[in-house]
This record gives structure tokens, sequence and C-alpha cells, in this order.
């Protein structure tokens, strides 16, 4: 564990494991590095990787208000400095950071999974938001949370239950320790996602992106995942695709083969100049 300082003078607190190039993973929302750890074992005997909580978890600093995605890649920024490295992994809403910040930081082979855009029109519904704040405004983290997971999975049977009974399921999920962890930060879970609404716009804004790309999806995640990668595969020089069999949103936290063994040998390949689609 090492401690390092952003560049507004809040601490973050970087952990480390493994041996060999780095490679820094950036998390989802609603989540903290506890969930990675998998991830990080299966690469280890490849890759040094290098986990931190992201403000306002755990051993994280407070967020400053307003929030904006641009504090998250300044401490990405300092993460990558401290480290010596120029690779980074996303998930979620930590691929939109990713994205975000290989449009102004000095990165060289980035990867994202299911990234949450909004682009040209597609991507996920929006329609959430509203409701969901109003029921944390009402103390009511279940309704909310129920409210986000069936807009980040419409595709699943649960998101097609009756709100009521996808509010009592969890209910029950909250009692469990990622559910109260999920239950926790649900309210920046939102404010996360107004972020990525402040950025809709066409493809072609990460056109920029000069960092070699591995666009990846869950094929048991919700399809505009998949539909995004392919809208960004098509303006980013130096991208291509994977669909990874069988995998959900969560997928990359499981870590089966299927996602490690590509992704090992995306980080471990030589410079290309185009990758192909």
């Amino acid at each position: 564990m090492q401690r390092i300082t952003a560049p507004d003078g809040a601490d973050i607190v970087v952990h480390s494991t493994g041996t060999g190039p780095g490679l820094v993973v950036v998390h989802g929302g609603g989540v903290t590095i506890a969930e990675y750890r998998r991830l990080a074992a299966r690469l280890a005997d490849r890759f040094t990787v290098h986990l931190y909580n992201r403000r306002g978890r755990a051993d994280a600093a407070p967020r400053r208000e307003p929030y904006t995605v641009e504090q998250e890649i300044d401490d990405l920024g300092a993460v990558l400095a401290h480290t010596g490295t120029r690779w980074a992994v996303g998930h979620s809403y930590g691929a939109f950071v990713v994205l975000r910040a290989a449009l102004r930081l000095p990165l060289e082979r980035i990867a994202v999974y299911d990234a949450p855009l909004r682009l040209d029109g597609h991507g996920m519904s929006t329609a959430f938001l509203d409701p969901a704040e109003a029921a944390v405004r009402a103390g009511d983290n279940a309704r909310a949370l129920a409210i986000v997971a069936a807009a980040v999975n419409p595709q699943s049977a649960a998101s097609r239950l009756p709100l009521a009974v996808r509010t009592a399921l969890t209910r029950a999920f909250l009692r469990t320790e990622i559910g109260r962890t999920m239950g926790s930060l649900v309210g920046m879970t939102l404010a996360e996602s107004r972020q990525i609404v402040a950025y809709e716009g066409p493809a072609e804004q990460y056109a920029g992106i000069t960092a070699e790309t591995l666009l990846i999806s869950g094929a048991k995640a919700a399809p505009f995942f998949t539909e995004t990668n392919d809208l960004l595969a098509a303006v980013l020089p130096r991208a291509r695709t994977l669909r990874v069999p069988g995998s959900p949103h969560n997928g990359i936290a499981v870590a089966p083969p299927a996602l490690t063994i590509p992704l090992a040998a995306f980080f471990t390949a030589p410079a290309t100049g185009e990758l192909s689609r």
C-alpha cells in the first residue's frame, strides 16, 4: 500500500500486487476495489496491478463538490505518474473515466469493459435518473438501487418484475456485504450517471484517443454496451472489440479465462499502428 497525493492535495491510497509492467485498474460505480481482487490475482503473474478506491469510499478522500469526472481524471493522472505506467483498465463508470482520461493523459494502452456512454442517441436510457434520485432523497436506497439495477441490466428477467417486487428483493440484497456497499454508494452512482449524460454526444468526440484500445463487452450484459463499442471502434484509430461469451456486466470482477487471457495478450502484444477490428 502506498499513499500518494492528488493534484488538489488529497490522499490517494494505491494497492499494488504482482510483478511485471504496471497496469492501473479503475473500478466501476457502486463498488470498491474489493470487487477486483480476483482480476488482480489472475493478472499478477504477468503485471503489477495497481488498484485504488475512487473518492468517497473506504480509504479514499471525500469527493469535491460539485462533482465532475475531471477530478477522477486528475486522480488517475496522479496514480499513473506515481506508478510510472501508461496502461489502464476501466469497468463501467471506470471505463468512462479511462476513455475521458485518454483524451488528455499520456495513456498508451487502455482496455474498457461495458463502457456506459451515451453516443449518437444510443446507450443506456436515462429515464431512471429522476425516480432513482427521488428515492435517494426520500431515504429509500433499496428502491433507488432497484431502479438503477434495472436500467443497467434491462435484458434480465428480474428487471421485468414490478418495482415493488424488485425493491423487496433489493432490501434482502442490502443485507449482504456487497449490497451494503452498493446501497451506501447509490447516491454517488447517480451523480456519476449525470456526468455520463453531460458528455452525451457523437462518437467522434473520442476520435482523438491515440492509445491502443480494447473495447470489451459482456455477452450477457445489456446489448447497448456492445453497440457502444461498435460505435467507438468506428472512430478510434487504434481500437478493436471483444465480446466475452457468457459474461455479465460484472464479468470483469469474475475474471473468467475468456476475459483475462485476451486482456493479458492485448497488454503484452507488440505495439502496432492501427489495430484490426
